[in-house]
């Protein structure tokens, strides 16, 4: 009989931004690549926002009917109480947890994805729930897997450090950039342009309003830049959604008086993005705590020059396609955003350096990693 393996794809359907781009892309690629697996959906509530895109939504599925809530508290009951989980995913062989959620399960193999530790090292990121759920049940949910996947060198000496993880336990997979991540045209870039009523010239953030990205930073190094050069500087522009314990933000960009420098587009589908990378004269991602930080590879895939934290993660994946800062000095956020605007050898040297970079990450390796390690956690 084929090996069945379940695949947690409640991420997407609950648009869990990163997340939801991780599991959306991996697994699409492990489908494709590997016909000869059983695989099966899974994800929690019955009604989920949003639909599985193809090829997932053609999968057999398990569903739990809850709500995130239900699932979560059960789960940690259940891992508490030593009451096993297996009757939700009776005949699969493993488990694939791409969030950080894994059910107690005895018969059943695991694998689970360790993204970031960030409610650890920056608590007050974090909602108070979710801050006390996932330092509750992370330490459990490591040890109870039989295999870890981390997404970065950093993620895993995190893991290593904090739990005391065996390091043969974790085992590094990068992610990948889609193909889709390519300098567009200029009629594509004027269509979005349209669409989202975006400035001639801009710097662009793209992720989730939230305080680890540390906006508020980029808001103080945006203004101390227009302060230098009012005549020429560019907009900025935010994509991506609100998502949690983001007053302070909008209240500083009040008090720099910024409202009519920065343009939200709100949330973008997919398909929008590499024409707004494209479009983009900069891409500064200034978070404090990154797992991966996929966005810049996607602006680098897009001839985007960047800059970027050099915390975390980020160094790891930029290599030296960016320009590093620490996202803590204003003043250097301020001086790399100017030297990536203004100088024109630089800039270049960021793009090409930028492009052949973001082509050492690939999904379809990603995915052949992530086979290799289903088949050492089952065996021959």
């Amino acid at each position: 009989m084929p090996l069945k393996v379940c695949l947690d794809l409640s991420p997407i359907v609950h648009q869990k931004a990163g997340l939801a781009s991780y599991a959306r892309e991996l697994t699409t690629q492990l489908v494709v690549m590997e016909p000869g697996v059983s695989w099966v959906a899974f994800h929690y509530d019955r009604y989920p926002p949003t639909p599985l895109p193809s090829p997932l939504d053609a999968l057999p599925r398990r569903v739990v009917p809850w709500g995130a809530y239900r699932w979560r508290l059960t789960t940690a009951l259940r891992h508490f109480l030593g009451l096993s989980m297996d009757g939700f995913f009776q005949g699969v062989d493993l488990f694939h947890a791409t969030e950080h959620l894994l059910p107690r399960l005895s018969s059943v193999r695991t694998v689970f994805t360790l993204h970031d530790l960030i409610f650890l090292f920056y608590p007050e990121t974090h909602k108070p729930l979710n801050r006390w759920f996932l330092t509750l049940m992370m330490p459990r949910f490591l040890r109870a897997a039989d295999a870890v996947i981390a997404v970065s060198e950093c993620t895993k000496r995190d893991a290593v450090r904090a739990y005391g993880i065996p390091e043969e336990k974790i085992t590094v997979i990068y992610e990948g950039v889609s193909p889709r991540f390519r300098p567009a045209s200029p009629e594509a870039i004027q269509a979005v342009r349209a669409k989202y009523r975006l400035p001639e010239r801009f710097i662009l953030y793209v992720g989730t309003i939230e305080p680890r990205k540390n906006l508020t930073a980029l808001l103080e190094a945006y203004a101390a830049l227009q302060s230098r050069n009012t005549q020429h500087a560019a907009r900025l522009v935010i994509v991506g959604k609100k998502g949690w314990l983001y007053g302070g933000f909008f209240r500083r960009l009040r008090e720099l008086g910024l409202e009519e420098r920065v343009h939200f587009t709100g949330y973008v589908p997919d398909g929008d993005l590499p024409a707004i990378y494209s479009a983009a004269d900069l891409f500064v991602f200034p978070s404090l705590y990154e797992g991966f930080g996929l966005p810049v590879l996607e602006a680098m895939a897009c001839g985007v020059p960047v800059v970027c934290s050099n915390t975390s993660s980020l160094p790891e994946v930029a290599g030296d396609a960016a320009l590093l800062a620490d996202p803590t000095d204003i003043r250097a956020l301020v001086a790399a955003m100017e030297r990536a605007l203004t100088d024109e050898a630089l800039r270049a040297s960021l793009r090409a350096r930028g492009l052949e970079r973001a082509r050492q990450f690939t999904w379809e390796e990603a995915a052949k990693r992530t086979v290799e390690v289903y088949h050492q956690v089952l065996g021959p």
